[in-house]
């Protein structure tokens, strides 16, 4: 884990904005989902991106919404809701509101609303 913990958010953010084109779904709505669960604006997320930020900062610097906590479900084989790790579950919580953008669910719906 503490591998994935040191690794740059922006790393991560390439593979998830070529997953969701390649998908049809737009980069904008991804941002929003990404930007909804840390409370970041899409500037300040893009500043943070352009940074080198880890993963751990990333999140040490967030402000997880409050509604984080109903994104459930299976990313990796691995419950979300089961996992001990509170930056690992925040890193997955990511990992799924990316995945149901690219599967063209409405954001009203990835943003829990």
């Amino acid at each position: 884990m503490e591998k994935i913990f040191g690794m740059q958010v922006s790393v991560v953010y390439g593979h998830y904005l070529n997953k969701i084109l390649r998908k049809g779904q737009s980069q904008e709505d991804m941002d929003a989902a990404i930007c909804w669960l840390t409370g970041f604006g899409v500037d300040e997320l893009h500043q943070k991106l352009d940074s080198g930020i880890t993963f751990t900062e990333f999140f040490e610097a967030a402000n997880l919404h409050p509604n984080a906590p109903l994104i459930k479900g299976v990313i990796c084989g691995v419950r979300i809701e089961e996992i001990q790790d509170p930056l690992m579950q925040k890193i997955r919580y990511m990992d799924k509101i990316v995945d149901e953008v690219g599967k063209g669910r409405a954001l009203s719906k990835v943003l829990r609303s």
